[in-house]
C-alpha cells in the first residue's frame, strides 16, 4: 500500500491559498514572474475577483520578505499586481469582501520604513501604501470599510512620510463628514498632525 502524504502544517494554509486563486495570480505570485505579470490585465475584473483576497495575503507574504526592499523585481510584481487587484475592486466594487485582506496589507507596511530615501523618493513599502490607500479610503462613505481602516489610517500618521500624511489627512477629513462617529477616539491624533503638517519643518 501506497503511502501519501500531504504538505505539513506550516505549508498548508499557503499551497491552500496558491490552489484558490486563478492560475495567472497563482503563477505570478507563486514564482514571481514579472514576464508574465502585465497578462494579468487582459482577464476580465469578474474573472478574477475570486482570487483577489488570496492575492493580496500572498503580496503580504511577499513585500514582508527579508529581501524585499533590494529585489526589484519582486517589487515590480508586487506594484503590477497591486495595481491589478485595486482596479478589479473599483469595477466590480467588492472592498467589503476584499476590505480585511486589502487593509491587513496596508497595516504591514507599517512594520517597514517608511522615511524617504535620496530625493525624496518613497521607499517600497511607502509605494505599496499609497498604491492601496485611495483604493480603501475612497470607501469613506462604507462604514464597515472605514471601520476597518481608520485605525490602520491614523498610525500612518505617526510615520515619517510627509507626502502619505497629507493624503491621509485628506482622506479622513472626508471620512469625518460622513461618518464622524468612527474618527471620535482619535480626534487628538488627527488634529496633531493637521497642526504638524502646517509647519514648515519636516515631520520628525
Amino acid at each position: 500500500m501506497t503511502e501519501t502524504y500531504g504538505p505539513g502544517p506550516a505549508e498548508s494554509p499557503l499551497i491552500i491559498k496558491l490552489l484558490i486563486m486563478h492560475q495567472l495570480f497563482r503563477l505570478v505570485l507563486g514564482q514571481k514572474d514579472l514576464s508574465r505579470a502585465g497578462d494579468l490585465f487582459s482577464l476580465d475584473d469578474s474573472e478574477i475577483e475570486d482570487s483577489l483576497t488570496e492575492a493580496l495575503e500572498q503580496i503580504k507574504i511577499i513585500s514582508s520578505s527579508l529581501d524585499y526592499q533590494t529585489n526589484n523585481n519582486d517589487q515590480a510584481v508586487v506594484e503590477i499586481c497591486i495595481t491589478r487587484i485595486t482596479t478589479a475592486i473599483r469595477e466590480t466594487e467588492s472592498i467589503e469582501k476584499h476590505a480585511e485582506a486589502l487593509v491587513g496589507l496596508w497595516d504591514s507596511c507599517l512594520e517597514h520604513s517608511l522615511r524617504p530615501s535620496g530625493k525624496d523618493e518613497d521607499t517600497p513599502h511607502a509605494k505599496i501604501a499609497s498604491d492601496i490607500m485611495s483604493c480603501i479610503l475612497q470607501n469613506y462613505n462604507r462604514p464597515p470599510v472605514m471601520a476597518l481602516a481608520i485605525p490602520i489610517a491614523v498610525k500612518f500618521l505617526h510615520r515619517s512620510n510627509k507626502e502619505l500624511c497629507r493624503n491621509m489627512s485628506n482622506y479622513l477629513s472626508l471620512a469625518a463628514i460622513t461618518k464622524a462617529d468612527l474618527l471620535a477616539n482619535h480626534t487628538d491624533v488627527i488634529v496633531k498632525s493637521i497642526l504638524q503638517e502646517s509647519q514648515p519643518t519636516a515631520l520628525a
